[in-house]
């Protein structure tokens, strides 16, 4: 822990150590799946105000609109309110948010802060095959604060081809922590989705944290709960074999309940981040993420 940090900085972090994770995920999700009506609206409408929440974007801007405040929190845009970069060599950020870190896998080694980094192996749970095709390639990790748009969308055209769901712990992952517990994202529960694209292998990760409650896939629906304690793994077809998935730039891919991070990797030599992007970038989902290397 960074020993320049004050008392009551030191009392946050510890708090999130002994904080019943599990329990307050758990309790979390159950409330906001209940269907409570005017209560349930009432909380909707104090969400709105205390966040700013821009709802003249949603495809539904009254809080009566929505059955159940997890309804609300995935809620999807209108038409056109985040238009996807058409640059054919350029791919399209995947998520409203701030970039927590970016740049350059170094060997094994991706910054999680100031001072902080953490295994690209653990990150993928171990699997040496899958890391070893990302050594010194590109990263960047997206956070998506409670006010933003909770679905993830695809950065480009890609075939699924594999599918881990790694459990962990559920630790806020605002800056604030990832500048205080090590190696925070290869420890916290996380669904990795493994792409072929025409700008090489994807990997496209979202991870959990305390209250969120689950998350989805476009393909598989909610991944979690249930939390089975293990690692699961789902291997999928080929682009062009009988029952491949295949998603197109923009697309939405997932999405979750309640605020969390993205994690993107790319290999070595195959895109270039956009030149104004920089840790703690404001971004939208479908603005330009990189272009292609020539």
């Amino acid at each position: 822990m960074d020993k320049t940090i004050t008392y009551f900085d030191k009392l946050k972090v510890a708090f999130h150590y002994v904080l019943p994770q599990f329990l307050v995920t758990r309790a979390a999700g159950w409330l906001a799946e209940k269907q409570w009506g005017a209560v349930t609206h009432a909380i909707i409408r104090l969400f709105i105000k205390k966040y700013r929440i821009n709802m003249q974007e949603a495809l539904y801007s009254d809080a009566k609109d929505y059955v159940s405040f997890n309804q609300f929190f995935i809620r999807p845009l209108r038409d056109g309110v985040r238009p996807i970069n058409q640059d054919p060599d350029g791919l399209c950020l995947p998520a409203d948010g701030r970039v927590s870190q970016l740049g350059t896998i170094e060997e094994d080694r991706l910054i999680q802060a100031k001072g902080h980094y953490f295994n690209l192996t653990d990150l993928l749970a171990g699997d040496f095959e899958l890391s070893e095709q990302f050594k010194n390639g590109q990263f960047i990790t997206t956070y998506l604060s409670p006010r933003d748009y909770h679905r993830v969308h695809m950065p480009c055209a890609g075939t699924l081809r594999q599918m881990i769901y790694v459990p962990g712990e559920l630790y806020s992952v605002n800056p604030f922590l990832a500048e205080h517990i090590p190696h925070l994202f290869s420890r916290n529960e996380r669904v990795i989705c493994v792409f072929e694209t025409e700008f090489g292998p994807m990997v496209q990760i979202l991870v959990g944290a305390t209250i969120t409650a689950s998350i989805s896939t476009v393909w598989a629906g909610v991944i979690n709960p249930p939390r089975p304690g293990e690692i699961q793994t789902w291997h999928y077809p080929a682009q062009g074999e009988s029952g491949a998935i295949s998603l197109e730039k923009g697309q939405e891919m997932g999405s979750f309940r309640l605020g969390s991070t993205v994690i993107n990797l790319f290999a070595q030599n195959q895109v270039e981040f956009a030149p104004y992007l920089h840790q703690d970038t404001a971004v939208r989902m479908g603005e330009l993420l990189a272009h292609k290397v020539k």
